[in-house]
């Protein structure tokens, strides 16, 4: 900068001042009335960018002659900054670890520079020195990202420890380092070696050894991973032996025995050990340990039987005798060789010859012979001999037994039985090895060979004895099972099997016995029949049940059934499993056990009556399927079952009958009324209600009986059926007797209905109805109309009918008249009852029906003397005709009948007193 002064040779004295003037001074301090001023650095150390960016100060210029005279700049210096730093890193030296092996790209650390230069800030690069450790690991050039480069030179074993230099260079290539020292960790990578490959053990038995299995990890030494175990792989024998796990000291467990060993291995132990580290995961080696047990003398013979016995015929020179048999444990020749000698007992008359065993191990045998010098007499005091044998092997060591000969005389006795026992089994048994029973004999020949053979078998089957082959007898007297004819105690309860038996060894006379022997084998019940229901020609399981007399208790069905077997196996219970209810529209509905059996027993006949556990619903109407079964009584649950069907007589059948006598007097007559009722009707009757008539009802102080009219088949007879059959006067007039008036219906009040379920129905056949009621109203009148005429004609002619002469004509419609062989009443002519009676297509079928229970050609009969005109029967039908309308064709049948009844002979009259109004 520049300073003046306009005063001639004024002298300006320069200083600095402000907070950053240490930093500067001025040059020069002192100027001759105009100079130039120049600032420069006086603390060139302070003068830092990373400290601070700008510094400011003033210049003030003094005249030094009159100092109040003064001019002062403000000065700001902007600091530039420069690449004067270096890179650091925060520590000296990084210690890193990376296991051993670790895959390509592994992250050891990631290691950064610091630079304050601005310039150099994102602008540091870094690399690894020396360029020997880059197979090994790099850095990422802008991250500092310290990685693994290959894994495969990564082996601990080969080397654990890098010096590695990691160099960081700013942007003007100034450098900055750090030591990194990395450590490669062990990971358990090697297996355990052991030290030889295979071991070999000579041991003599009953002796103790040692032998310790050695083995390396070159793994890291201190570690899991190089800390080895060892143990014994399981085997045959590896029992016999333990190995301490951290020594690797094998050693037998108990006292080695080389006969207990299989002589195939010929003293040889072939064992396993196992060499395991401690690693994550073990990694392990094996290696063969061979123990050569070595045999001594340490067994001595034994022979296979505790004694022996043999037989010998008489005067065979050099007869065999029999063989013993002997065994030394020990597995070499030199130990288990055996020779047999007779040391008392032969009296000279035996020898004893050894030979090696080919079929027993380790073994010899030593053949008893007669001595071919001496011949042996049964006849003799000596028969018997007591031989006692040893046998010793090349130690010496010896074992005794005894073996008894016996002298055995020329067979030439009979055999004989020794009487069978009776026995018994079970039947149906079809196992083929079972016996029976066996069959023995005996023969005084000291040698015989007896076998039995079959001469018959019988068995008893419902009392006859027949032959049969249930039974096999085998040669060695053993009754045993035929299977393919097994015998069933149903049908056979006894076998009688005869056998012979015969020495094969006879030599003279006879070889079989004088006798024969039976067995007499029982055959045992056993429970193998199922219970089997007993049925007839007709369906018995059909059966039916009035409902609203069916209260608890009341019996309305019976099965029968038997069983096969006998005793407790055949008794039979009955039990209701399940109970369904049929609907008459086919719908089939679940219900309680509305049934319960009740078991009874005729000998060996069970029967089950079914009786109501609570009273039935008298509103359905259908069937109930009544699911019985018939139960094996002994606990193992055989059964049979059938279904009954119950079919009901709902209370639609329910019949009224009316009585003029008093509640007393029917209650007292009513078994005879029952009687006759069934007599008239050939169906059951059941009276479920006798009360009397309310006063405010039509005919007070009447007897009501409310009853069933059930037939034989199941259907039950409504009260028109009921009402033609009680009119025949065979049987109405002893009814009447007991004061019956009335016959008819019961009126059944109906289950209420939810009309609204059924508004749509009802609305769709609302117009159905109205025309059917218009078409019903119109046959009704017309019908009703002609009963009227009918009864009239009718009336007109039974008029004319006497009681003295009668005879079999059709009924009169509507009357209880008759005409005379089918007459007509109006022209005296006979033609076709059915046009009189107007029976067309017309006509319905109660009207037929009505007609038919008036037809009783028996009891009217017209009369012979009635010789009215023609003429006068027309009159009176044209009177007839004239005669007012009633509301019945009985009433007006009878009111004309009265009008006529003082001109008319009280004989001429026949009167039916079974109909009334009502019936018509």
């Amino acid at each position: 900068m520049t300073v003046r002064d306009l005063d001639k040779n004024a002298k300006i004295e320069l200083s600095l001042d402000g907070p950053d003037k240490d930093l500067f001074f001025v040059e020069p301090q002192l100027i001759i009335s105009e100079g130039s001023v120049q600032l420069q650095v006086k603390q060139p150390e302070n003068v830092d960018f990373e400290k601070k960016h700008e510094a400011n100060l003033q210049v003030v210029a003094v005249d030094q002659e009159k100092t109040t005279f003064r001019s002062t700049a403000e000065v700001t210096i902007k600091i530039i900054d420069t690449n004067d730093h270096s890179p650091q890193f925060p520590q000296s030296t990084y210690k890193l670890n990376v296991s051993e092996h670790s895959p390509e790209g592994t992250v050891l650390a990631i290691i950064t520079a610091e630079d304050p230069d601005t310039m150099d800030q994102g602008n540091i690069t870094y690399r690894l020195l020396p360029e020997s450790i880059l197979p090994y690991f790099d850095v990422e050039p802008h991250t500092g990202e310290v990685y693994v480069k290959d894994e495969s030179p990564l082996d601990r074993e080969l080397r654990s420890l890098f010096i590695v230099t990691l160099q960081a260079v700013d942007s003007d290539g100034k450098p900055g380092t750090t030591v990194l020292e990395i450590t490669v960790t062990d990971i358990n990578d090697q297996r355990p070696v052991p030290n030889r490959d295979s071991y070999l053990v000579f041991v003599k038995e009953g002796e103790n050894f040692e032998e310790q299995i050695q083995a390396t990890d070159a793994d890291e030494p201190n570690t899991p991973n190089s800390q080895i175990v060892y143990s014994i792989i399981p085997s045959e024998y590896s029992n016999n032996f333990t190995i301490d796990p951290n020594t690797g000291v094998l050693r037998n467990k108990g006292e080695l025995d080389r006969e207990a060993l299989d002589p195939q291995l010929d003293g040889i132990i072939e064992l396993t050990v196992k060499i395991s580290d401690k690693g994550t995961p073990p990694l392990s080696d094996l290696v063969n340990v061979t123990i050569n047990l070595e045999d001594i003398n340490d067994n001595g013979p034994e022979f296979e039987a505790p004694s022996y016995s043999f037989s010998v015929k008489e005067g065979e020179k050099g007869g065999f005798v029999g063989s013993v048999f002997a065994v030394d444990k020990d597995q070499t020749s030199g130990f288990n060789r055996i020779s047999f000698s007779i040391v008392n007992g032969g009296f000279g008359s035996f020898i004893i010859r050894t030979y090696q065993a080919e079929n027993l191990q380790n073994g010899y045998m030593g053949n008893i012979t007669v001595d071919p010098d001496i011949e042996l007499d049964y006849e003799s005091s000596n028969k018997q001999f007591t031989l006692k044998v040893e046998a010793a092997d090349l130690g010496q060591k010896k074992a005794e037994l005894t073996v008894d000969v016996k002298v055995l005389d020329v067979n030439d006795e009979r055999p004989e039985f020794i009487p069978s026992e009776v026995v018994s089994v079970e039947e149906n048994m079809s196992d083929p090895d079972y016996v029976v029973g066996t069959f023995t004999a005996k023969d005084k020949d000291g040698n015989h060979s007896l076998v039995f053979e079959l001469e018959s078998m019988k068995c008893r089957c419902n009392g006859t004895v027949t032959s049969c082959n249930s039974f096999i007898l085998e040669p060695t007297g053993e009754v045993k099972i035929n299977p393919a004819n097994p015998v069933d105690y149903e049908e056979c309860d006894e076998v009688r099997v005869e056998a012979q038996v015969v020495d094969e060894y006879t030599e003279k006379g006879a070889n079989n016995s004088l006798q024969t022997d039976e067995m007499l084998i029982k055959i045992i019940d056993v429970n193998d029949n199922y219970p089997q229901f007993i049925t007839s020609d007709v369906d018995s399981n059909v059966f039916v049940v009035v409902s609203e007399s069916a209260v608890k208790g009341t019996s309305v069905a019976s099965v029968t059934a038997t069983d096969r077997d006998s005793g407790t196996y055949g008794q039979i219970k009955f039990e209701v499993k399940h109970v369904t209810f049929e609907h008459t529209n086919r719908l089939i509905k679940e219900t309680d056990l509305l049934f319960s059996a009740v078991t009874t027993q005729d000998k060996n006949i069970y029967s089950g009556l079914i009786q109501c556990t609570s009273k039935l619903d008298a509103t359905l109407k259908g069937k109930y399927l009544v699911t019985v079964a018939a139960i094996d009584d002994d606990g193992k649950g055989l059964s049979d079952s059938t279904v009954l069907e119950i079919f009901t007589v709902d209370e639609s059948f329910r019949i009224e009958l009316r009585f003029k006598s008093p509640l007393e007097e029917v209650e007292k007559n009513e078994d005879n009324i029952k009687r006759d009722l069934m007599a008239a009707t050939k169906a059951t009757v059941h009276i479920v209600a006798l009360t009397t008539e309310k006063e405010e009802a039509r005919a007070p102080g009447d007897t009501i009986m409310e009853t069933y009219f059930v037939n034989r088949n199941g259907t039950a007879l409504t009260s028109n059926q009921v009402e033609d059959m009680l009119s025949e006067p065979e049987y109405f007039l002893k009814l009447a007797e007991y004061g019956l008036s009335y016959i008819g219906t019961v009126d059944v009040e109906e289950p209420k209905v939810n009309v609204l379920q059924f508004v749509m129905v009802g609305m769709i056949g609302g117009l159905i109805i109205v025309l059917t009621v218009l078409t019903t109203s119109l046959v009704c009148t017309r019908r009703n109309y002609r009963r009227k005429l009918k009864a009239a004609k009718a009336m007109n002619t039974a008029s004319m009918v006497t009681s003295d002469n009668q005879k079999s004509g059709p009924v009169l419609p509507g009357t209880n008249k008759y005409t005379m062989e089918g007459a007509n009443p109006v022209l005296n002519l006979n033609i076709d009852a059915a046009m009189i009676l107007d029976i067309d297509a017309q006509s319905s079928d109660a009207d037929k029906v009505s007609l038919s229970s008036l037809d009783y050609s028996d009891d009217m009969i017209m009369s012979e003397k009635d010789t009215n005109p023609i003429m006068q029967r027309i009159q009176e039908e044209e009177e007839d005709e004239r005669l007012p309308e009633y509301s019945e064709p009985l009433g007006a049948a009878l009111a004309h009948h009265g009008q006529k009844k003082g001109s008319r002979n009280h004989n001429e009259e026949f009167t039916n007193p079974a109909f009334s109004t009502t019936d018509l």
